[in-house]
C-alpha cells in the first residue's frame, strides 16, 4: 500500500527548493505552500508582487517571494535566457520582455540552481507551464523526447491498493514505436523514484495479442518487442482488462508473463491516455497526480486545472525527489 507520509518524510530529508510562478493569481497554491512550509516537506519560493501577497495573507511574511519585475535577479536571469535562445533568433529586447513572465523566471531559477525544481499549472495549461522548460532545460539526453505520467493511488474495490503509472497522458501526441520504448524507460525511473517495489509494465492496446490487426496495433507490438529493462516484467500488445485483471489476462492470454498484475501502463497515444487516467481518476475515486514530467535535465512538473490543493503538496513532494540527482 502507498504510504503519502513516507514520501512526504523523503522528500523533507532532501531539503530541496520549490518554486510557484503562479502563487500571485492561484488560492489553491497558496495553501499548499503553507501545508509545505508547516510539514517542513520543503523549501519554498513564491513568485508575485510581494504587497499583494502578504496582503491577501498575513503568514506569507515569512516566505520568501520573488517579483519578476523588482528582482535583483533581473538582469541575471535576462542574460541567461539571451544565451540560451539566441542560436533560435530570440533577441535581448524578447529576453527582458519573458523574463516578466512568471513561468519563464520560474524556469529560469531551476535552471540555474537557485531553485531545485518548479511546480506550475493549477492555473493554466500545460503547454503554458512546460513551454519554458521544453525551450530553455531541455531534455536529459541529446535528441531525447521529454514524456509525462500520471500517478494513481488510493483504495478502490477493483485496484485494491495498487498503484500505478500512467504514460504519455500530458505530452506525446502520437509517439512512435521508439518514442514509446523512451517513454517506458523514462516510467520505471518515475516508479523507482517514487518508491515502487515491483514493476510490471504494459504496453496497452485495443488488441491483445494479436486479437485484432491494424497500425496502431503494429506500433504497439514493435515498442514491447524493443522494451528491455533488467527486474521489469514487460508484455504488449494488451488491452486495459488482460493487462489489470488475473481473470481477464488468464482467459485472453493464459501463462501471459504479467498475469493481470500490470502497475505501469504505457498508452499508444496522448487521446487515450488522457482520457483514461481523467476516467480512472472520476469513476475510481482515485489521486491522479501529475503530469510528473518525465526526461527533463531538471524537474518542472505540472498539475491538472481540476487539482486539489492535497494534489499540489504531493507534486511538490515528487518534485523534490527528482532533484535529487538532478540539480546543485
Amino acid at each position: 500500500m502507498f504510504d503519502v507520509k513516507r514520501l512526504y518524510s523523503r522528500a523533507r530529508a532532501k531539503n530541496k527548493t520549490i518554486v510557484f510562478p503562479e502563487a500571485g493569481f492561484c488560492d489553491k497554491i497558496i495553501e499548499a505552500v503553507k501545508i509545505l512550509k508547516k510539514k517542513k516537506i520543503c523549501n519554498v519560493i513564491l513568485i508575485g508582487d510581494e504587497s499583494s501577497l502578504v496582503i491577501r495573507d498575513k503568514s506569507l511574511l515569512d516566505f520568501t517571494i520573488m517579483n519578476p519585475k523588482t528582482s535583483s535577479l533581473k538582469n541575471k536571469l535576462v542574460k541567461h535566457l539571451f544565451s540560451k535562445r539566441k542560436d533560435k533568433g530570440m533577441t535581448m529586447e524578447e529576453a527582458e520582455k519573458l523574463v516578466l513572465d512568471p513561468y519563464y523566471f520560474s524556469t529560469l531559477l531551476v535552471d540555474l540552481n537557485i531553485a531545485d525544481g518548479m511546480v506550475a499549472g493549477a492555473a493554466s495549461s500545460t503547454a503554458r507551464a512546460i513551454k519554458p522548460a521544453l525551450q530553455i532545460i531541455k531534455s536529459n539526453k541529446k535528441d531525447g523526447k521529454v514524456s509525462s505520467s500520471f500517478f494513481i493511488y488510493g483504495k478502490n474495490k477493483f485496484l485494491k491498493n495498487k498503484c500505478l503509472i500512467l504514460a504519455d497522458c500530458g505530452l506525446i501526441e502520437n509517439p512512435t514505436a521508439d518514442q514509446l520504448v523512451e517513454t517506458a524507460n523514462q516510467s520505471v525511473d518515475t516508479a523507482k523514484m517514487l518508491g515502487l517495489d515491483e514493476m510490471n509494465l504494459a504496453f496497452l492496446s485495443y488488441s491483445t495479442k494479436g486479437s485484432a490487426k491494424g497500425e496502431l496495433v503494429e506500433k504497439v507490438k514493435k515498442a514491447a518487442n524493443k522494451f528491455n529493462r533488467p527486474a521489469v516484467i514487460s508484455d504488449g500488445e494488451l488491452q486495459l482488462d488482460a493487462a489489470l485483471s488475473p481473470e481477464v489476462a488468464e482467459t485472453k492470454m493464459p501463462g501471459g508473463k504479467l498475469k493481470g498484475n500490470a502497475n505501469i501502463l504505457i498508452f499508444p497515444d496522448l487521446n487515450s491516455g488522457n482520457i483514461t487516467y481523467k476516467a480512472i481518476q472520476l469513476f475510481g475515486n482515485l489521486n491522479a497526480i501529475g503530469p510528473i514530467v518525465q526526461g527533463l535535465k531538471k524537474p518542472v512538473n505540472d498539475l491538472s486545472r481540476g487539482c486539489s490543493v492535497q494534489d499540489i503538496v504531493t507534486l511538490s513532494a515528487i518534485t523534490a525527489l527528482q532533484a535529487k540527482e538532478n540539480t546543485k
